[in-house]
């Protein structure tokens, strides 16, 4: 936003506050009716039942809250020429937004067939919660929405995702006090900490107080005001209050505090960018009291209704069957006055739009909303120069991570100019050994800084913050505004997030079949710190079960890459930072691990996704395999090449095929996702009649669920994490559960028809090393030498 103010803080005039009470007014109406009517929208005849939808759905609770400050949102934005984006955090306010952007036209612009007059009111009536309608809530469907209205807990953190490298852009956000109870908002109000008043833009919450939630009062609205404004004077921010129930006097508080609020954020924004002020700033926060369903039913069958948690969704709920309700209901459409509102034709009138900013002022219409829009090619350098040199498989040793933080260092550089691309994640940058990043941009940090710190930058792209809902949230509100960005995590804990990436995918599967959304960067997380190697902190850090979260969900939406070292990392790194509306799931180690592929080698498997390693059997293509050993992820990748090597070793004659998985995905069948296989590549790769032993990264049975349908399903044995875990050497992981080298030598043994007699010593020798496994660590606390010095000599 501008650094000066362009308007007074002077007082409302009669004709401007008469204005936005009819702004607001009609907007009332537009809400009261998307919740009711589905015919006779200018109430040119005494309401009917049959006027009235079968299904009552929607809430109204909340709606004259937001309307308000849309309405006055509209004022400061026309008044001051200002380029903002509002993020609508209460659950269910879907029709006030959807109210005033078809007032203000943008609705129209993006839906024409609903028109702004008399039959395109009829139309946004009926389709609200309708079938083959719209959604009650703040949905993908809206102009000028980054923030699904179910999403509690998140809003602040995406208006801050959105406000950074903006600084143009003024963020409003209206915070529900129900979502304030929740933990992710609580924790989100940080973010000011983090802020970078001279290249990010501004962030102006409005915490909306109207009492209850569904069925209980809300805390914040029930704490006295001075311990609520310390609350928030410790968060940092400065409150501005406004309170009341008297639409003028409210009017009149509203446009000072926002006029207050905007004053002093162009304030702070002068003093760092042009003053060169280097204190934190404090940034102002409005708190908004009003009553819940204001300008509704005060009573209802002699129940208490505005003010209290009755008005939440719908107060009169049996308009079709209750004469009482129908007059009520009647009374209170007629109560906003629509002949004042609306013309004949049912377009409104001047005085409801004079507030109203023009073009792509207009929340609505803001390109901030719509971020691909804004998105431009993220600059992505070649990865020969970065490419770890493999001259024969399994033989050197490097970090993947650490190898990709080199490739995330240029990008970081090469961004720099134009700002669109940050590195997320919490606290676990250098951990995750992408500390090379920091050659490039240091750490978002705007709080104190001591001598012993390292790499804090108060213009840093690197954002770390102990919280994997706040870290989600920016990255989130980042993207969807049309910048690029990456979310490192430990890949236990990554589940903290489960809902909001559920939130993320259906967001992407909706906008996906709306032509007038624009695609976005992919939301991409690397995990790692992963399942077999947390040999500090033990079973509480184990748990590789995102991966079966991410693929229950649209298909058309989700990847999940297992790279086994580091050439193909870099490989599916570079694709899944040029993709566009996708969630992508990387897993990868950060301990040293075999390089088994050259760059060229690695480009071309990670492009197929699933193939054999024929360096690696010993079938020879002279005849089919006896057996497939198969794998997906670093560790098991590594046990299977290990254990192929004991194959060839002690049963030479036996052919073995080795198959690894990138994309895991591929195991499904290509009717089901698209980057599945039809059952005759399937066929071809995993045979459909011989045993395979599939030595997986996480739950074995996910690999179970991906190819049940296969018709080799029956011959397939998988070996993955058990959820048994605890701090140990790396390889007493694998044994603990089943899945080291000795018993996959074990199970191809056992299923391979005709081993079980002919290789009983070779059986044997494997038990006998995972015995000697077993005391060897207890008394040395290291691995085996065997095991520790192995190395691929094919």
């Amino acid at each position: 936003m501008p650094v000066e103010p362009q308007q007074s803080s002077a007082r409302l005039s009669d004709d401007e506050l008469r204005t936005l009470h009819a702004h607001w007014r009609a907007a009332n109406y537009l809400s009261v009716g998307q919740i009711h009517l589905m015919a006779n929208p200018l109430l040119t005849e005494p309401l009917r039942p049959e006027h009235v939808k079968p299904r009552l759905l929607g809430h109204w609770g909340t709606s004259p809250g937001l309307n308000l400050v849309y309405t006055h949102l509209n004022r400061v934005i026309r008044g001051r020429d200002l380029n903002a984006l509002c993020v609508w955090g209460p659950g269910h306010g879907g029709p006030a937004v959807v109210a005033n952007s078809w007032l203000e036209g943008s609705y129209t612009e993006t839906y024409p067939d609903v028109t702004r007059d008399g039959p395109g009111m009829a139309r946004l009536f009926r389709q609200f919660s309708f079938p083959g309608g719209i959604p009650s809530h703040v949905a993908p469907e809206t102009p000028g929405s980054i923030h699904e209205g179910g999403e509690l807990g998140y809003s602040l953190s995406h208006a801050y995702g959105a406000a950074l490298d903006n600084p143009d852009l003024l963020v409003a956000c209206v915070i529900g006090d129900g979502e304030a109870e929740t933990g992710p908002l609580a924790a989100s109000w940080h973010s000011n900490k983090l802020l970078d008043p001279v290249h990010d833009g501004a962030v102006l919450p409005i915490l909306h107080l109207n009492g209850y939630k569904i069925a209980n009062p809300t805390v914040l609205a029930r704490i006295p005001e001075p311990e609520l404004d310390e609350l928030l004077r410790g968060y940092g921010h400065d409150p501005i209050h406004v309170t009341g129930d008297e639409p003028y006097a409210v009017h009149r508080a509203m446009a000072q505090a926002m006029d207050t609020a905007l004053d002093r954020i162009a304030a702070l924004q002068r003093a760092a960018r042009v003053e060169g002020a280097g204190e934190r700033p404090r940034w102002p926060v409005i708190v908004l009291r009003t009553p819940k369903g204001w300008t509704g039913p005060a009573h209802v069958d002699r129940l208490p209704v505005e003010g209290t948690w009755r008005a939440h969704q719908v107060p009169l709920s049996a308009v079709r069957d209750n004469p009482d309700h129908l007059r009520q209901l009647e009374a209170w459409l007629r109560s906003y006055r629509p002949e004042e509102l609306f013309d004949a034709h049912g377009a409104p009138r001047l005085d409801v739009l004079a507030c109203v900013p023009d073009g792509t002022r207009r929340l609505g219409a803001t390109p901030h909303a719509n971020g691909g829009l804004l998105l431009r090619e993220l600059p992505l350098p070649g990865l020969d120069s970065y490419a770890v040199p493999v001259d024969k498989p399994g033989t050197t040793l490097h970090e993947p991570t650490r190898v990709l933080g080199q490739l995330l260092e240029d990008v970081m550089r090469s961004t720099a100019g134009r700002r669109d691309f940050r590195l997320v994640g919490p606290d676990e940058t250098a951990s995750n050994r992408l500390q090379a990043v920091y050659g490039a941009s240091g750490k978002a940090w705007q709080a104190q800084t001591l001598q012993v710190d390292e790499h804090l930058d108060r213009h840093g792209r690197v954002m770390e913050i102990l919280s994997e809902h706040t870290c989600q949230g920016w990255l989130e509100g980042y993207l969807l505004t049309g910048r690029h960005g990456l979310f490192s995590c430990y890949e236990a804990f990554v589940h903290i997030v489960d809902s909001m990436v559920n939130q993320h995918i259906k967001w992407l599967r909706v906008t996906r079949r709306l032509p007038w959304r624009a695609s976005i960067a992919s939301l991409n997380y690397l995990l790692t710190s992963h399942v077999w190697r947390q040999d500090h902190n033990g079973f509480s850090h184990q748990d590789p079960g995102f991966v079966d979260h991410i693929l229950n969900k649209s298909p058309e939406a989700v990847r999940v890459y297992l790279p086994p070292d580091a050439n193909t990392l870099l490989s599916v790194a570079d694709h899944a930072l040029r993709s566009r509306d996708y969630v992508n799931v990387i897993v990868a180690g950060k301990q040293p691990c075999f390089d088994w592929l050259s760059m060229d080698a690695a480009r071309v498997h990670c492009a197929r996704g699933a193939g054999i390693w024929d360096w690696a059997g010993t079938e020879n293509g002279s005849r089919e395999p006896d057996v497939v050993l198969a794998c997906a992820g670093d560790v098991p990748t590594q046990e299977v090449l290990a254990a192929a090597q004991l194959l060839r070793r002690n049963l030479p004659e036996l052919a073995v095929r080795v198959v690894n998985v990138v994309d895991i995905a591929r195991l499904m069948p290509s009717e089901e996702h698209p980057h599945g296989m039809s059952d005759f590549a399937y066929d071809g790769l995993f045979t459909a009649d011989r045993p395979v032993i599939f030595a997986y990264h996480g739950y074995p049975w996910l690999i179970h669920r991906l190819a049940y349908r296969r018709a080799g399903h029956g011959n397939l044995h998988v070996r993955g994490y058990k959820e048994i875990g605890t701090t140990t050497t790396p390889f007493d992981m694998v044994v603990r559960n089943d899945l080291d080298r000795y018993r996959l030598v074990m199970d191809v043994i056992d299923r391979v028809p005709g081993l079980a007699v002919r290789a009983a010593a070779v059986r044997q020798r494997m038990e006998d090393a995972r015995l000697r496994h077993h005391d060897w660590i207890r008394v040395h606390g290291t691995d085996l030498p065997e095991v520790a010095d192995w190395s691929w000599d094919g």
